[in-house]
């Protein structure tokens, strides 16, 4: 065989090769909403409009959404046990903290065998004194979706979670609180399936205190019998935040929810997988623990 051709078929084969890389390594985005539905949308949204922007870093802040998505990362097929975790990016429901609280997450829960599905919902907001009420719509959908699309993506329809941080923290437990509340009209099947997260998992999650009583939660945040299982990680330095999410595991303790919380020291806010010589940095570990302890972690029967 001449060196030309040993070169063009070493060429061939590689292109193959990260082809098929390629095919496993890309990330579908899809639209929650078919064209012109997006529920609620107020008229004069676009005069909001500001860029993406990614800092020195390479972390990206998205500033304006007005069509709201869900981007794919399906676990590997040989770590795969048919877990899927919504994940919620924080940003004060005034941008999505992208990279580190959306895309390093989802890459983690791929690593555990879960596959990940990152949630574009809608900022900045739109009602200043319910600026979770569209991103609820957008959070809703995206269960109905990811349920409806159970056996294409290799997960189990009743392993189904959210995982969000600060205000997608927030978004996640008001998930948890109002699966029954109908906050849009049907648009397709779609929306015949269940919006009820199968667990949740707020991490340093925001504004779930009431802006008058200080000393309880916000009426907004329901906890009954029939909450899903959460796990909650928090900082005593985190402001009030710690305080509320306290109260919080104590109404699942009450309500005989199954929860767990874990309240480190020092941390701060914000700050999502990163490493520190603070113990905070080791609560996905502690995340993972519990997934695996409710049989999350498992790989699903055939």
């Amino acid at each position: 065989m001449s060196a030309s051709l040993k070169l063009l078929l070493a060429t061939f084969f590689l292109l193959l090769n990260c082809d098929s890389l390629m095919g496993d390594d890309q990330h579908q985005e899809i639209s929650l909403w078919p064209e012109g539905a997006v529920p609620d949308e107020p008229d004069n949204i676009e005069q909001r409009k500001k860029p993406t922007t990614v800092d020195s870093v390479g972390k990206m802040r998205i500033a304006y959404v007005d069509r709201p998505t869900l981007t794919v990362y399906k676990a590997p097929k040989q770590k795969a046990n048919g877990t899927g975790v919504i994940i919620c990016p924080g940003g004060g429901y005034n941008i999505l903290a992208w990279t580190h609280e959306g895309v390093e997450i989802a890459q983690w829960l791929n690593s555990i065998g879960v596959s990940a599905f990152i949630l574009k919902y809608r900022v900045p907001r739109r009602d200043p004194d319910q600026p979770h009420a569209l991103p609820l719509q957008d959070a809703q959908r995206a269960i109905r979706i990811v349920r409806s699309n159970a056996k294409e993506w290799n997960v189990d329809p009743k392993r189904i979670g959210l995982l969000g941080f600060s205000a997608g923290g927030h978004l996640t437990v008001m998930s948890g609180s109002h699966y029954e509340k109908k906050t849009y009209s049907r648009i397709d099947e779609r929306d015949d399936f269940d919006a009820r997260p199968d667990f949740l998992i707020p991490i340093y999650p925001a504004y779930l205190g009431d802006k008058v009583k200080k000393d309880k939660l916000s009426d907004l945040v329901v906890i009954n019998k029939k909450t899903p299982p959460t796990f909650i990680a928090i900082t005593h330095d985190d402001g009030d935040r710690a305080y509320y999410s306290a109260l919080l595991y104590a109404a699942l303790k009450k309500n005989n929810v199954v929860g767990e919380i874990h309240i480190y020291s020092k941390g701060g806010h914000g700050y999502g997988l990163r490493k520190s010589n603070n113990p905070v940095h080791t609560w996905p570990d502690r995340c993972r623990d519990w997934l695996n302890s409710m049989g999350y972690l498992d790989k699903k029967s055939k």
